[in-house]
This record gives C-alpha cells, sequence and structure tokens, in this order.
C-alpha cells in the first residue's frame, strides 16, 4: 500500500543518492488540498500582520524618547527578530501552497534552515533576557541604572544573536551532513531539524541526542530561569504597598509571560514531542503556530497590555498628522 507521500508526489519517489544537493519536497498538508486553501489566506494575513505591527513596534521604540529604556531597546530586538524569523520561512509557504509541486532546492534548504534555526535559538536567549531584565527592575530598581546599563544592554543583545548563530552553524551542519537517500520529501511546512532528521536514510542517534542537548539548553533550562526570575518578582510585587504601582508591575510582566508560553509551549512540542505518527501531525499545527501566529500576537500583546505603548504611538500618530496638515 502506498504511503501518503507516494500518492501526492509519486515521480519525487526513488533512489537519488547519486544526486547530494537534489530539490526537496516540503509536504505540509498536501494531501488536505481544502486546508491548504484556507491556511493560504490566513497565512498572508497573519503575515501582514506581522510585519505592520512589528515595525510600528520598532519605529515608536526609536521615535519616542520615553520608550529609551532597556525593555523597549529588548522589545525592539524582538520585533525585529519576528520580521526576520516569518520572512526566512511564510514566503516560501505561500508559493508552495499555491503550486503543484512544493519544491525547494537543496541551497533554498540550507539557507532556511540556517537561518531558521539561527533566529528561533535567538528568540530563546532574548526571552531570558528579558526577563532577567524585568527581574532586576521590580526587584533592585535602585540599581536598575546601573545594571541594565546601555552598554550592557548592548551585550546582552548580541549574546542572544551570537548563541543563536553558534547554535545554528553546529546543529544545521551536522544536520545537513546527513545522507537524504530515500525520497527527499520533508513532511513538514519549512525545512526543519526533527524533519530533516527523520527523513535521513542514515543512522541519526547521534543528531538526535544533539537535538535532545540544544532543547535542553535553549529550552528547559530558559524557561526554568523564566520561571525563577518571575517567582521573585511577584514575590517583589506583593510587597508594593501602592496598588498603582502592583498593576503597573504586573501588566508588564504578565504580557511577556504571555509571549513566553505562547513560544516555549509550541516551539517544545515540536522539538520535544514524542515520535508517533499523531505527534508528528500536531507538529506541524505548532510550528504554523510559532512561525506565524506567535510573530503577530507578540506586537498586539505588548501594546493592548502596555499604557506607555499605546499612548507613544497615539503621540507618533499625531505628530505625523499635526506635520501634514
Amino acid at each position: 500500500m502506498s504511503s501518503p507521500e507516494e500518492a501526492v508526489f509519486p515521480e519525487s519517489m526513488g533512489t537519488v543518492c547519486n544526486n547530494t544537493y537534489g530539490d526537496f519536497i516540503l509536504h505540509g498538508f498536501s494531501d488536505k488540498p481544502y486546508l491548504e486553501k484556507i491556511l493560504f489566506g490566513v497565512i498572508l494575513v497573519f503575515y501582514c500582520l506581522t510585519l505592520a505591527g512589528n515595525t510600528i513596534i520598532i519605529f515608536v521604540s526609536l521615535k519616542d524618547p520615553k520608550l529609551q529604556i532597556p525593555m523597549y531597546f529588548f522589545l525592539s530586538n524582538l520585533s525585529l527578530l519576528d520580521i526576520c524569523f516569518t520572512t526566512s520561512c511564510v514566503p516560501q509557504m505561500l508559493v508552495n501552497l499555491r503550486s503543484p509541486k512544493k519544491t525547494i532546492t537543496y541551497s533554498g534548504c540550507a539557507t532556511q534552515l540556517y537561518i531558521f534555526l539561527w533566529l528561533g535559538a535567538t528568540e530563546c536567549v532574548l526571552l531570558v533576557v528579558m526577563a532577567v531584565d524585568r527581574y532586576v527592575a521590580v526587584c533592585h530598581p535602585l540599581r536598575y541604572t546601573t545594571v541594565m546599563h546601555p552598554k550592557v544592554c548592548l551585550q546582552l543583545a548580541v549574546l542572544a544573536w551570537g548563541s543563536g548563530l553558534i547554535q545554528s552553524l553546529i546543529q544545521s551542519t551536522a544536520t545537513l551532513r546527513l545522507p537524504f537517500c530515500s525520497q527527499r520529501v520533508v513532511d513538514d511546512f519549512v525545512c526543519e531539524v526533527p524533519a530533516l532528521i527523520q527523513l535521513s536514510s542514515a543512522d541519526t542517534t547521534y543528531n538526535e541526542v544533539q537535538m535532545s542537548i540544544a532543547s535542553v539548553i535553549l529550552l528547559v533550562l530558559p524557561l526554568a530561569i523564566i520561571l525563577s526570575s518571575y517567582g521573585a518578582v511577584v514575590k517583589s510585587v506583593l510587597k508594593i504597598k501602592s496598588s498603582v504601582g502592583q498593576k503597573k508591575a504586573f501588566g508588564t510582566c504578565t504580557s511577556h509571560l504571555l509571549v513566553v508560553s505562547l513560544f516555549y509551549g509550541t516551539v517544545t512540542g515540536v522539538y520535544l514531542q514524542p515520535k508517533t505518527h499523531y505527534a508528528h501531525e500536531w507538529g506541524k499545527f505548532f510550528t504554523l503556530f510559532y512561525t506565524v501566529v506567535t510573530p503577530t500576537l507578540n506586537p498586539l500583546i505588548y501594546t493592548l497590555k502596555n499604557k506607555e505603548v499605546k499612548e507613544a504611538v497615539i503621540r507618533l500618530w499625531w505628530k505625523t498628522w499635526i506635520s501634514q496638515r
């Protein structure tokens, strides 16, 4: 009995070990064409919202003097990261949803893998940095300007982007060294490490161990640090006698915690899921969520739950409107 991949892409099957750099096929939901039509429209709308929302966050953070503080510096980095993250995969995703072939060249797949993993790993570290920033701001307010000096903030941002790049160079290179001899049909929307490891015809024990170690370092450990820091934040906030102060502190912290929950919850579902067909099918939806939905929700979460950002957007809009009159 033929597999779903054979039924949808019969021409792609067969041994191609002599063609190391042949094209890959991103299977996605090719066996559900009705779903692809819906996903195309939904993903296109979310992508446009991602570009618009995160661009506004970056622009407002740079232009408004009241937002020239570490929290919004890191938020601007997150917005830039989300724009690059979605752009590394969504355009190709949209093309494949409308195309019957759904192919991606070897070089295109490799480039996407390096960039996708780099930015994903960077976000894991950046969210920890943002949690530390909130911890210092709430638990040590008198030392905040000294500890979170602009030079320190820049170094922390470089650390996040740099550590993500190193992780990508190590894991992506190891993944691309695997032979892909049998069918070259990637059962996912993007060239992602778990899907490529599953595709390889060689022994992937080393790659799986490497991915597990990376998942612990970039997912489990950062999440533990974030939860610990916010545990300390909650204790400090409860000691604040002013209800206004408590509300403001909880407002900024809950926004960040919501972003952390959305990102880590879905990424963990992909990289730490059990090896079953049912789990893998759900993994596709998790991939869609953290590559398409989460980057769209991030600016909305920070804008809707943050009075300072909303006021900055209104001030910027008002100045722009006045200058054009």
